[in-house]
């Protein structure tokens, strides 16, 4: 078990003035320290520039990255080309994450070298509050490349809940210049689908120490209308058709639906259900289908009732 994974951490803003201290210095205060903090500001107006400059401009622990403004995904681009370390954490500028959140996903990118790629739960605060996670306990996802590509089911959590091995990141960001136009916002998307379609190992790791500021300027978020969430479905289909063809994915990798499920070590209800659909998706007899179907159902009802056996025995 290796104990020296090192990380780079990319800080990235627009206009988040207010934020960007409190994004910094929480890092700074990581009980397991970065190997780097890039901080990459794109073009802010706000005054941004002048303040990193003054409070950071001299602090040998902070790399400044000021530039003119192109977007998120070229804000990712320009931290990644500036990283060093053997897995990239990414945070906006207006949140922040408590002590030991590298220390939390340090101890499994340790102890787990398949492992590309790690996201965390987060603490929703300032205009709502409330806690978001995928699941309610930590899970290996195992390879995800099927699900995401037939259903674009979305394995992961917005950008500051996010961290990935650098060589996976730097696949997984090499897009033309087209779809780097296309994502000048939610670029979280582009590491998401990116990561599942090019074969990477997925981890759902709880934390409870990523902190999600809701607020008016929050992109998506504050602008969740019907027609955007259209576009961006849309847009999201052609990002994982890009990857997809990267590397000759088509629907004949239904074929492999069952395999990959069996990739997950302890997979929930809900993913069992989403591979028994994916099963039944196959160009084959009706019914070979629904066996397969029934046979991903059954292995995860008994592990259920197992675990609720055992439990009850220890009561």
């Amino acid at each position: 078990m290796s104990a020296s994974t090192s990380f780079s951490v990319v800080i990235t803003s627009y206009n988040y003035r207010a934020y960007i201290e409190q994004a910094i210095e929480g890092v700074l205060a990581q009980s397991r320290a970065a190997m780097q903090l890039i901080v990459v500001d794109d073009g802010s107006t706000d005054g941004t520039p002048d303040l990193l400059r003054q409070r950071y401009g001299e602090d040998a622990r902070v790399t400044l990255l000021l530039g003119e403004n192109g977007g998120q995904l070229v804000a990712f681009l320009r931290g990644l080309a500036a990283c060093t370390g053997d897995v990239v954490c990414f945070l906006d500028a207006d949140d922040h994450w408590s002590a030991d959140y590298l220390a939390r996903i340090g101890a499994l990118y340790d102890k787990r070298p398949d492992i590309d790629y790690v996201f965390s739960d987060l603490q929703l605060f300032g205009d709502e509050n409330c806690w978001m996670g995928y699941a309610d306990r930590a899970l290996d996802l195992g390879y995800t490349a099927v699900s995401t590509y037939m259903l674009a089911h979305w394995y992961g959590a917005p950008t500051s809940a996010l961290s990935l091995r650098r060589a996976m990141a730097q696949q997984v960001l090499d897009l033309p210049q087209d779809m780097v136009r296309t994502w000048r916002l939610s670029a979280d998307n582009c590491l998401v689908f990116g990561t599942s379609i090019l074969g990477g190992r997925k981890y759902y790791l709880p934390t409870g120490q990523v902190h999600y500021r809701i607020h008016g300027k929050n992109g998506w978020w504050g602008q969740r209308t019907r027609v955007n969430e259209y576009l961006n479905r849309m847009r999201s289909r052609y990002l994982i058709q890009h990857y997809a063809r990267r590397i000759g994915l088509d629907e004949t990798c239904l074929e492999s639906a069952k395999h990959e499920f069996k990739t997950k070590p302890e997979p929930t209800w809900r993913e069992a259900r989403r591979y028994a659909m994916l099963v039944r998706m196959r160009r084959d007899i009706w019914w070979r289908n629904l066996e397969r179907a029934a046979a991903i159902l059954w292995s995860v009802w008994k592990r259920r009732s197992r675990i609720a056996k055992e439990y009850r025995d220890l009561r």
